[in-house]
C-alpha cells in the first residue's frame, strides 16, 4: 500500500442522514489519504454506510467501530489507527472542498519528500495551517474565515506567527497536525464531553515548532442543525462541560513560567489570548444563565484558575477581556453581555 499523505478522522455517531456527502468530498484524495471512521456507538445505518465504503475502497477507509465514548473518544481513536504523514479531523457533517484538497496533497507531497530525503521531520512543518468557511444554513454569501496574518507559502516559526484578530484564531476546522507529533505529545482528548475540540487546537501547539500556512479554503464547516453543539441555548444547558474543558486547559500548561512557552514570546501571547477567550466565553455563558449558581460557579471557575496557575490569573486580569468579565456589579455584567452580543455578529459564532 501506498504511504498516505494525510489521514481524515471522521468520527461519526448517527451520522447516517449526511455523512455521504462528507466522505465523498475525502474520498477525490484517492491513494493519496486514508479515511478513518470511527463509528462511535451508533444506533442507525452509520456502520453499515462505513464497512460498504470500506468495502469499495479497501485501500482508503478504514472502519473503527467502538462503544460510544464522545468526539473526543472518536478523535483518540482517529490518532490511534493513523498511518499518513499528516492528520485532519473532518466531523461527518461537515465536508472540504475538493480543489482546495487537491492543492493541499500537492504540498503535503513535497514534504513527504523532504521527510524522505533527510529521514528526519526537523525539515518539514508540524502545523499546516488552511482557511475554513462558514456553511450557514439559508445564507447565500459564506463567510471565510483567513489567516492573512501569517506568512504565505513558506515554513515559519513563532518568532513570525502573528496575533490573529477576533475571530481568526487557530481551530480544529483550520489545523492539519503532523501525525507523529500528536503521538510524540501524547494528545488524548477527554470522552464523553463537548467543546473539546478548543482542548485540540490548544494543549499540543508548545509542540510546534514549524508551520506552513495555505491560502486555501479547505474545511466546509456547517452550521445549521438546531441541536448543534455551538448554538448559545445549547451550551448554556451544557455549560458544566464547557468549563470541564477550560479546567483542562488551564492545567496543561504554566503560561507565565514554562520554560517552553516563555522562551517563544510569540506562542506565549498568543496561548494566553486564546485561554482569555475561552474562560471569558464560560464567563459569559454563566452569566447569561441569569442564575445566582452560574453566577458562583463563574467566580469558583476564576478562583480555580488562581490556584492552579496564580501568574496566569494575574496575567488574564490585566488584559481586556479577563479584567472586564471580573468587575463585580449588575452594571458591569450587562455590559459584559451587550459586548458579547456586539462579538457576535463581528466575529460570526453562535
Amino acid at each position: 500500500m501506498k504511504e498516505k499523505l494525510l489521514t481524515f478522522a471522521v468520527p461519526c455517531y448517527n451520522s447516517a442522514d449526511y455523512m455521504r456527502h462528507c466522505i465523498s468530498t475525502l474520498l477525490t484524495g484517492g491513494d493519496r489519504v486514508e479515511i478513518v471512521i470511527i463509528n462511535d456507538g451508533s444506533k442507525d445505518d452509520t456502520l453499515t454506510i462505513a464497512n460498504k465504503y470500506a468495502a469499495k475502497y479497501p485501500d482508503i477507509v478504514r472502519v473503527v467501530d467502538k462503544e460510544n465514548g464522545g468526539h473526543g473518544s472518536g478523535v483518540n481513536a482517529g490518532i490511534d489507527h493513523a498511518t499518513g504523514l499528516y492528520y485532519k479531523v473532518v466531523d461527518s457533517d461537515d465536508w472540504v472542498s475538493v480543489k482546495a484538497l487537491s492543492e493541499l496533497l500537492d504540498k503535503l507531497e513535497e514534504f513527504a519528500e523532504a521527510f524522505d530525503e533527510k529521514g528526519s521531520s526537523a525539515n518539514i512543518p508540524d502545523l499546516v495551517i488552511a482557511n475554513y468557511v462558514y456553511e450557514k444554513e439559508g445564507k447565500l454569501v459564506k463567510e471565510v474565515v483567513k489567516y492573512h496574518h501569517l506568512p504565505k507559502g513558506q515554513i515559519f516559526g513563532w518568532d513570525r506567527f502573528s496575533i490573529p484578530e477576533p475571530g481568526h484564531y487557530l481551530l480544529m476546522h483550520s489545523i492539519i497536525y503532523r501525525t507523529g507529533l500528536l503521538k510524540e505529545c501524547g494528545l488524548r482528548l477527554p470522552e464523553h464531553m463537548f467543546y473539546v475540540d478548543n482542548i485540540y487546537a490548544y494543549v499540543p501547539l508548545p509542540y510546534v515548532k514549524r508551520m506552513y500556512y495555505m491560502d486555501i479554503n479547505l474545511y466546509r464547516y456547517f452550521i445549521g442543525r438546531p441541536d448543534q453543539s455551538v448554538h448559545e441555548d445549547v451550551m448554556i444547558g451544557r455549560v458544566d462541560q464547557q468549563i470541564a474543558v477550560n479546567k483542562i486547559m488551564i492545567d496543561s500548561w504554566k503560561l507565565m513560567d514554562d520554560p517552553m512557552i516563555t522562551d517563544r514570546p510569540r506562542l506565549q501571547r498568543y496561548m494566553l489570548k486564546d485561554l482569555e477567550i475561552i474562560t471569558t466565553i464560560s464567563s459569559i455563558l454563566l452569566i447569561r444563565a441569569h442564575t445566582d449558581e452560574a453566577l458562583q460557579k463563574k467566580d469558583e471557575l476564576w478562583k480555580y484558575l488562581e490556584e492552579k496557575d496564580p501568574n496566569t490569573c494575574k496575567a488574564l486580569k490585566h488584559r481586556f477581556l479577563g479584567g472586564g468579565i471580573n468587575i463585580p456589579g449588575k452594571v458591569s455584567r450587562k455590559i459584559a453581555e451587550e459586548v458579547y452580543l456586539a462579538l457576535q455578529k463581528v466575529v460570526g459564532f453562535s
